[in-house]
């Protein structure tokens, strides 16, 4: 509308003012709408807060609220008479110190002869005193009076010449670099510290790129018990390589976990690992590369949907579609966990009628007709994928969801943030075999630090008192 000028205003009869007047109060009835209407399609595009349970946000990100007064968390240090630590006796200590009553505090009779009565028993954990050990081999070299042959005796195995360091010093670097995060500055203070030796950083270096050399052949070995697993979960984080964004996987199995970093994430690094390989089912998120891995079958990581569903509810609380479908994969995880429990009281039969129920109320909600438009998003991710939402309950070694890839890789988030990556392509690869050694070891319930000393070589130590 085009705003006449003052004398135009003059020139207008008092039956025209009254309708520009009605015109223009017409037209902001109409802003004051719009804005109403975009300020709502704002909130409902921003969505609510993000947290551990509707995103994939890690929980210590959290903010922690008070259900009462609906304001943060303080936190609090243990209540007044709270018990920070309660000590376990073990029944076999290093050494045991008795202490006697020997004479009467009251009348100073001899009580030294009297058994007592009772034993009261404390125990104090101490560690020895640690102090280097150096190995030093005089290897002899003698000439034939013969032959004049120069002739030079063998090192024994585990002192090598080439050897510095023994397994179990090399293991402990290793174990304080990658498993703990330490930089070198810090590995090289604690040692002095802890231990009284002298390395610097070139020399915790070598022994870093020496620990990767040997870890290469056990991530080989574990890469192909992993590639020839019927059941494979992945997922994947971004890394930081000299500077460049690269991409740290995991591929696990029930008794082997492989670690790789590559400077993309797309299936053709899944192609190149597996190689001729088939996996029966692949569990992981909904990432397209992932979906192109070579399986017969899919599962979807149900627990990121139900992330989704949650965070479209938190939103708003009474839409129907989004809550069924939520009961309905929460019913398929409980079906299975009683499934495969050992005290089971359900019936095959029972479970596959079970099973064909929960089925058939999935397809009908994935054929119903929504409005709203976050309903819509997932219906529309549920429905190419419907054979990947519900294949546990088929197969029952296979988890509904791929949260033991996401343990097993979120030491290496916590790796990036602590040393914001790797300088090099040599300490990247390193990285990710040492890994796949120290992640399979514990899976396994073994001790990481004696798998790494065993990586690491022949002990020396046998020959200290030899």
């Amino acid at each position: 509308m085009t705003i006449p000028s003052d004398p135009q205003f003059e020139q207008l009869s008092r039956a025209d003012l009254i309708a520009l007047v009605r015109a223009l109060f017409a037209q902001v009835e109409s802003l004051k709408n719009e804005v109403v209407a975009l300020r709502e399609e704002n909130e409902r595009l921003k969505g609510p807060k993000a947290n551990s349970q509707n995103s994939s946000q890690p929980p210590s990100r959290d903010q922690k609220m008070n259900i009462q007064s609906g304001k943060p968390k303080r936190k609090h240090g243990p209540p007044f008479g709270h018990k920070r630590f309660v000590r376990k006796l073990i029944d076999n200590p290093t050494q045991v110190i008795p202490i006697d009553v020997n004479q009467c505090e009251s009348c100073h009779y001899d009580l030294s002869g009297i058994e007592p009565s009772k034993v009261i028993r404390r125990q104090i954990t101490e560690l020895p005193r640690i102090e280097p050990i150096v190995l030093e081999t005089q290897q002899a070299e003698k000439v034939c009076p013969h032959c004049q042959h120069l002739n030079r005796s063998a090192l024994p195995e585990g002192l090598e010449a080439d050897r510095y360091f023994g397994p179990r010093l090399e293991a402990s670097i290793v174990f304080l670099k990658h498993q703990n995060h330490f930089s070198y500055e810090r590995i090289v203070h604690a040692l002095r510290e802890l231990f009284g030796l002298e390395i610097n950083e070139g020399g915790i270096a070598a022994i870093i790129a020496r620990a990767g050399k040997l870890a290469s052949g056990c991530a080989a070995e574990i890469r192909q018990a992993v590639i020839t697993s019927p059941i494979i979960q992945s997922d994947e984080t971004s890394a930081r390589v000299k500077g460049q964004n690269n991409w740290h996987l995991v591929f696990l199995t029930q008794f082997a976990v492989y670690h790789q970093i590559a400077p993309r994430r797309n299936a053709k690094v899944i192609l190149d690992l597996m190689g001729q390989e088939t996996a029966d089912v692949w569990v992981s998120d909904c990432f397209s590369a992932q979906m192109k891995a070579p399986a017969k079958n899919f599962q979807l990581c149900i627990q990121h949907q139900l992330r989704d569903l949650k965070r479209i509810l938190d939103r708003d609380p009474k839409l129907i579609w989004a809550t069924q479908v939520r009961e309905l994969f929460r019913e398929a995880i409980h079906l299975n966990n009683r499934m495969i429990s050992p005290s089971s009281d359900l019936t095959l039969n029972g479970f596959q009628r079970r099973v064909a129920e929960i089925g058939n109320r999935l397809d009908r909600l994935l054929e119903c007709q929504l409005t709203d438009a976050d309903e819509k998003r997932l219906q529309n991710r549920f429905q190419p994928h419907r054979e990947k939402l519900l294949t546990f309950l088929d197969y029952p070694d296979v988890p509904p969801t791929n949260n033991a890839s996401e343990q097993a890789i979120r030491t290496s988030v916590i790796h990036r943030k602590v040393t914001n990556g790797f300088r090099s392509d040599w300490g990247a690869k390193a990285y990710a075999d040492l890994l796949s050694v120290i992640s399979t070891s514990k899976i396994k319930g073994e001790r990481v630090l004696t798998s790494l000393i065993k990586m690491m070589g022949p002990e020396v130590l046998p020959y200290l008192h030899s």
